[in-house]
């Protein structure tokens, strides 16, 4: 069962940040489907290592192209992300002793409401953000080669 099916609205038009979103969103339903067939520990480990991995690469990715924009909430945004990057680190320590079932509630409830919340507000301000400024897929792209 997918926890956090792909919508057209979790797209910003930067076309980096949205393959990785896909990416993560893709990854967070792997790890979603796995938990549901109770793997190892090692192997759960080994998911959230990977997602703790991409999620930070892709939050410097973000990150890096609102300060390039000169985007007005770069500072609340990036709040929001060590958030998530706290509970993710809090959800690793915890995959260490904690019961399956536990954990497996924890990683879902926490994925799917920060994701869900964040991709209806966070992200979609800054999809506004690229509108407002007249700033779509293909002017970004052209403008911004290495992004």
């Amino acid at each position: 069962m997918t926890l956090l099916p792909w919508s057209e609205r979790f797209k910003l038009g930067i076309p980096a940040v949205d393959h990785e979103h896909k990416e993560l969103i893709d990854l967070i339903n792997t790890l979603h489907d796995q938990l549901g067939r109770q793997p190892a520990k090692d192997e759960i480990l080994g998911f959230l290592e990977e997602i703790n991995a991409k999620i930070n690469a892709h939050f410097a990715l973000e990150e890096k192209v609102m300060r390039g924009l000169k985007y007005d909430e770069l500072d609340a945004h990036k709040g929001e992300h060590e958030t998530l990057l706290d509970g993710i680190r809090d959800i690793m320590d915890r995959a260490e002793t904690a019961p399956f079932s536990e954990l497996e509630a924890d990683l879902a409830g926490q994925l799917e409401t920060w994701f869900g919340r964040h991709f209806a507000t966070k992200d979609a301000r800054l999809h506004h953000f690229l509108e407002d400024k007249g700033i779509d897929e293909e002017t970004f792209a052209r403008e911004n080669p290495d992004a």
